[in-house]
């Protein structure tokens, strides 16, 4: 593939727009140039009031190798390794950040960052051949920053399991573990991922935005505060144009037609 064909590539269509890693050939990895194209393109989604949905998905036979450990290899300075981490990081927080939902199709490889994009994303669908793991052990680097994600999506020794071992799972064991939402036959994927992506898309934008950022910063707090701010949560979206004609559509048993689609 040449160089000049783009790191990431989006295609909009009924309100979803489809992020593609778009490096085949280095089973997408996350190179500098794939972060900050990745990133580029989320600055954008977030303040596109068209899109619902957002779906991450990845070109070729699989979804995401991770970082690219020969540009790592490349620079040797602590100083260049940090900020690489730190670009990472600050990917992976837009996602959790952005206001439409983010699900993840997965096939084949998702290991080290790459399991960290599907366990920062809301939501994920997997093909029956896709595998999971954070092998970074194996090489001498500790799958730390992807254990951030993994972590807070997974049981401690199931976390603990793919970082101790460096060893992956296959699509049952991570739908299992709670990694992904469902596994399917790889030729039912894409319906799959529109099917999920359409229940999310009838309801209303600006109260999945709202719930979405709601949902993260409570997970984070104790939980006495995480009722209050769930409470003042509460009483805001109440105040929303749609949470009127939503509860007025439910008593008055038709369809609800929302102000934001």
């Amino acid at each position: 593939m040449s160089e000049q064909q783009p790191f990431v590539l989006r295609s909009d269509r009924d309100g979803v727009a489809t992020l593609l890693l778009n490096r085949a050939e280095t089973l997408n990895a996350l190179s500098t140039a794939m972060l900050q194209a990745l990133e580029a393109e989320l600055a954008r989604l977030a303040t596109d009031p068209e899109v619902r949905v957002v779906v991450l998905a990845g070109a070729g036979r699989h979804f995401c190798a991770g970082h690219d450990l020969r540009e790592m290899r490349a620079h040797a300075e602590e100083a260049w390794q940090r900020e690489l981490f730190t670009l990472c990081s600050r990917v992976m927080l837009s996602l959790v950040g952005l206001p439409q939902p983010v699900i993840a199709r997965v096939q084949g490889a998702a290991v080290a960052a790459g399991c960290q994009l599907v366990a920062t994303c809301d939501l994920a669908v997997a093909a029956e051949d896709s595998r999971f793991a954070l092998p970074g052990v194996k090489s001498g680097l500790f799958c730390t920053t992807p254990g951030v994600a993994v972590a807070r999506v997974l049981g401690r020794k199931q976390s603990l399991e793919l970082l101790l071992t460096g060893e992956a799972v296959d699509a049952r064991t991570a739908e299992r573990w709670g990694l992904v939402n469902r596994v399917v036959p790889a030729a039912e994927l894409d319906a799959a991922v529109a099917e999920l992506a359409g229940r999310v898309t009838r309801h209303s934008r600006a109260v999945i935005g709202l719930g979405k950022r709601l949902f993260y910063e409570q997970l984070e707090r104790p939980l006495e505060a995480a009722y209050a701010l769930a409470t003042d949560g509460m009483a805001c979206n109440m105040g929303m144009e749609d949470a009127a004609e939503g509860i007025d559509a439910f008593l008055e048993r038709r369809p609800p037609v929302w102000r934001e689609r």
